[in-house]
């Protein structure tokens, strides 16, 4: 009998905690208020690397995500042996991965160094109606979709992401450390955009570009959302 196996990669969020976990925790709900089923279904790695075994709160600090719904697959940056963390569950060492952005906090001294983009690959073309609950990931490139986003659907990109119909669910650019990534669409209705970990809910979106094509891009560290047509395309 031939043992068949596949190989499949996923996109994890990184989630870097600060003390006073209560006030990084008071954040996070903030976040997660403003949008709503982020972390559904995202696998999440916890870099504990911004702490230490003296954290106040760091024993509950599992169960408090936890209750969340943040679903972690991997913790890294501090010693499975801290007192704090002798009740946590640990999940099975993740080997192989491949950061996607910046992994270390920049020293004072270098702080006049330019980051290090990762270079985009191929683009992944997508011929068909993107359905609620599906997820689209390409950590590496561009995602183009030729057909509609419903509502409830989610497109993720390391690059931009051209949508060729109306974009109803959520378009994540950006995420491979590129913050000059792009969101395009021939009918803007999404439920949230974000670009390079910068995001926007659909309440909070201006009424001009709502259901026109639009395109949406990283200015100053805010998102702007323009009808094509009044937006200048900017090198």
């Amino acid at each position: 009998m031939t043992i068949r196996a596949r190989g499949r990669s996923f996109l994890a969020l990184i989630l870097s905690p600060e003390a006073p976990l209560k006030d990084w925790l008071a954040g996070l709900d903030e976040h997660m208020r403003r949008a709503a089923g982020f972390f559904n279904r995202q696998p999440v790695i916890l870099d504990l690397s911004l702490l230490n075994e003296n954290t106040e709160g760091l024993v509950d600090f599992q169960q408090e995500l936890r209750q969340r719904h943040v679903h972690l697959i991997g913790i890294e940056g501090a010693d499975p042996h801290w007192r704090a963390l002798q009740s946590w569950e640990w999940p099975i060492e993740l080997r192989g991965g491949r950061p996607s952005g910046p992994v270390t906090l920049p020293e004072e001294d270098n702080k006049d160094t330019p980051p290090t983009t990762p270079t985009l690959r191929e683009p992944l073309i997508v011929n068909r109606v993107v359905r609620s609950g599906q997820s689209i990931h390409n950590p590496d490139g561009d995602v183009i979709i030729l057909g509609a986003v419903s509502s409830g659907a989610e497109i993720i990109a390391g690059g931009s992401i051209h949508v060729y119909g109306p974009l109803r669910g959520r378009a994540i650019a950006g995420v491979d450390g590129h913050p000059q990534a792009r969101i395009y669409t021939a009918k803007m209705e999404a439920e949230l955009l974000a670009i390079d970990g910068f995001y926007m809910v659909a309440e909070e979106m201006p009424d001009e570009p709502i259901g026109k094509a639009s395109q949406v891009y990283l200015e100053n560290e805010h998102l702007k959302v323009v009808p094509l047509q009044a937006g200048v395309v900017k090198s």
